[in-house]
């Protein structure tokens, strides 16, 4: 064998001649040059040398330009972080000139044991594709640095790849960077078309959920701080902890292309009821061993701690918590996301989009049955198209994070499409029949007899489930109402024959008839009278809780009606808390007479049994003799003392600035135990704890910190004031931030 011959196998050259070979044709084969004088050759005439020697020196990734090319600049972190389909500039420093064409081999590769089958590993040469979609161009050869311009799929997966250049000897890892789903790019299954949502839905830290009732709906402030530091590693990392990549890495990570696969996994994990997710959800009213759900802030205290604490789940969260959650992560890894709220949200477990409610005679609501109806739930809608369902279907999808009820096997639903629940097509996956029937079931009110051992259909109502679903607007803080996406409008012919194609698909043997359908006797003679409570004067903490009971005889003979009352104490899913008053009266009503009975519940009688929701449910039982009863309902929501945040000096970047909190103790008796929680996105790194003194009664308090802005913009600051009378007043101040 000729020394040629040799080399031509092995690729590896030393300056020199092969046999039976000229220069040229040496420096063809090996794609590397190095110019200066090799034996044989004169001045100044390229010559083939060895490849090691030409292995890059070092790497610039240029972070910066590429960064804010991909719309990354906002996370804190020095990584490379980039958006799938998008170019992004490398640049490869030699410790010597380069051939204007070289020969280079890249690979990437992201997961576990990642395998080009699986598109989580591609091979691909300088200045061509490959099948997966890789590539790389020589953008400029500037000597000893070469410019390349590399580009991803657009439906990459997700998550830190590798980048590594194999020469005949050897591959040499160049370095880590992150792909992200791509919202800016049409190709992009995530891809928004409107510049002022995709910066609301995608880059926005910090937002409002609505919570309350369906006659008092609040909102709380929420930071999202997606972009804060280490936020967007553990986004990552829950991927990481999911069952599916702990059960088969390999096929999980080749799925994290696909958001609607990514958004139902995130949907499991941030709830740790299968899988050790970041938050565990809590109810009953008692939060021992954690902090009360409405004492969060935001999701960055909440994604720290779950790392912190080595991936132990978060003491606690309820449904907002749960959505605040999961809108960092989506907004994080790059799909737009929002929280929505639903009013007189149903809990139906039994799939007969009907949820029934029971009440004794004596006017106790019942804890009976798994049916229930929340006065509000919270969940997320993802923004990604639908690819297994056809084009109708894509657009927003609900993601749900907060446990309620299994879905193949584990606590987690969606990506359920909006429009898909709107049209009644609970067949599609996933998880339709449940969404569906959270905005649309019909409720129904039992009364049941212990003593008699009897239970009686008392009322069905159609029209009062999934009432004023909420979510922030674009670019304001004001409320945007989306019931419409979600069903056509109460009472409507169109609604009525969405609900009866939604049962048919249920219950696909039932025959429908409008007169019969699930009634029972009794239940379609008109009642004789009616009811309804009045709230009078101001409903606060502290105060007595004032309200009448209004009945009136819609008959023209005379009426006695029997009343049971009783007021419990709830958290917002009706869990009850404890029965804080009741009262029973015998009331005659004249002909067409209305009549207004006083309910009075004093401070003394809830104070131990409030709880942060600050609900009180109040209900009577009205039956007229011989006749079958109406029972009246009113939830109400006692308002806390008002918390008051004042900047003090213009806000500046890198410029400290002073904020003070206001508070006024509005009760006869000290508060204690006063904490203030402060945080922010972009106004102060982590978290302000602020042990705050003993306030006497009705005195003044008056707290200042400092705030040390980092980004310029409109900010959201956030505040929790807990005492032991108080367990979470909140406060939210926009501060304008100038560079």
């Amino acid at each position: 064998m000729e020394d040629g011959e040799l080399v031509r196998r092995t690729g590896s050259w030393y300056g020199g001649r092969g046999a039976g070979t000229e220069d040229r044709e040496l420096v063809r084969r090996t794609g590397s040059w190095y110019r200066g004088r090799g034996p044989g050759t004169e001045d100044g005439e390229l010559s083939p040398f060895s490849l090691t020697t030409l292995e890059p020196t070092s790497v610039n990734w240029n972070v910066s330009s590429n960064r804010q090319a991909h719309h990354t600049d906002k996370f804190y972190s020095s990584e490379l972080i980039l958006r799938r389909g998008q170019p992004f500039l490398v640049t490869f420093n030699y410790n010597g000139n380069v051939d204007s064409r070289p020969n280079m081999t890249f690979i990437v590769s992201t997961g576990p044991s990642p395998s080009e089958s699986a598109r989580t590993k591609a091979v691909f040469q300088l200045s061509s594709g490959s099948n997966s979609g890789w590539s790389a161009q020589l953008q400029a050869n500037q000597g000893n640095s070469l410019m390349i311009v590399m580009s991803s799929p657009a439906n990459a997966p997700i998550g830190h790849y590798t980048l590594s250049v194999q020469s005949s000897s050897s591959v040499r890892n160049l370095g880590t960077f992150i792909i992200l789903f791509n919202p800016w790019l049409q190709a992009d299954s995530v891809f928004m078309s409107n510049a002022a949502e995709r910066e609301e839905y995608v880059l926005q830290d910090s937002g409002i959920i609505y919570v309350g009732s369906t006659n008092r709906i609040g909102m709380v402030g929420w930071n999202f701080g997606q972009f804060e530091q280490d936020i967007l590693g553990v986004c990552l990392s829950i991927l990481d902890r999911s069952l599916n990549f702990r059960r088969d890495p390999t096929t999980d990570v080749a799925r994290r292309n696909d958001p609607k696969y990514v958004g139902r996994v995130l949907s499991a994990m941030v709830n740790s009821n299968d899988d050790n997710g970041v938050l565990a959800g809590n109810w009953s009213g008692n939060y021992a061993g954690g902090l009360d759900p409405r004492n969060w802030n935001g999701s960055v205290e909440i994604l720290k701690e779950w790392k912190r604490s080595n991936f132990t789940p978060v003491r606690f969260g309820q449904c907002w918590v749960f959505a605040g959650t999961l809108n960092t992560v989506l907004r994080a890894l790059g799909i737009p996301s929002r929280v929505i709220t639903n009013f007189n949200s149903a809990h139906d477990t039994d799939r007969n989009l009907s949820v029934d409610v029971y009440y004794d005679p004596m006017g106790n609501p019942l804890d009976k049955g798994s049916d229930s109806v929340w006065n509000f739930h919270v969940w997320n809608e993802g923004w990604f198209t639908r690819s297994d369902l056809g084009p109708m279907y894509s657009g927003w999808q609900v993601l749900d994070a907060t446990p309620q009820e299994r879905s193949q096997g584990v606590f987690q639903c969606g990506p359920a499409s909006v429009i898909g629940v709107r049209e009644g097509d609970l067949d599609q996956e996933f998880d339709m029949p449940f969404v569906f029937a959270e905005v649309n079931a019909d409720r129904i009110t039992w009364i049941i007899d212990s003593r008699t051992n009897s239970q009686k259909k008392n009322s069905s109502d159609p029209r009062s489930v999934g009432k004023y679903i909420s979510t922030k607007a674009v670019g304001s803080n004001s409320r945007m109402d989306v019931t419409e996406k979600y069903k056509y409008p109460e009472g409507s012919a169109q609604e009525r024959q969405v609900f009866e194609k939604a049962l048919g698909k249920l219950k696909p043997n039932r025959l429908f008839n409008p007169t019969s359908a699930e009634s029972s006797e009794g239940e379609d003679r008109a009642p004789s009278i009616s009811g309804k409570f009045k709230v009078n004067g101001i409903l606060a903490v502290g105060q007595e809780v004032n309200l009448s009971l209004l009945l009136k005889n819609l008959t023209s003979d005379m009426k006695t009606v029997t009343v049971h009352m009783t007021a419990w104490t709830i958290v917002y899913n009706g869990t009850l808390v404890h029965e804080v008053w009741k009262d029973s009266s015998t009331i005659a009503l004249d002909p067409e007479e209305e009549t207004q009975y006083p309910v009075k519940i004093s401070y003394a009688q809830y104070e131990k049994y409030l709880k942060a929701d600050n609900m009180i449910r109040i209900t009577a039982v009205c039956k007229v003799s011989d006749e079958g009863e109406v029972v009246v309902g009113r939830d109400v929501i006692l308002d806390n003392p008002a918390l008051t945040l004042e900047v003090l000096d213009q806000a500046r970047v890198k410029k400290p600035v002073n904020v003070q909190m206001l508070f006024s103790n509005p009760l006869d008796e000290p508060v204690k135990n006063c904490v203030l929680m402060v945080e922010g996105s972009g106004l102060l790194r982590g978290n302000l704890k602020i042990d705050v003194p003993t306030l006497r009664p009705k005195e003044r308090s008056r707290v200042r910190f400092e705030i040390l802005p980092t980004r310029s913009g409109t900010k959201q600051l956030l505040a929790d004031f807990s005492c032991n009378k108080f367990p979470a007043i909140k406060a939210m101040l926009s501060i304008d931030v100038t560079e």
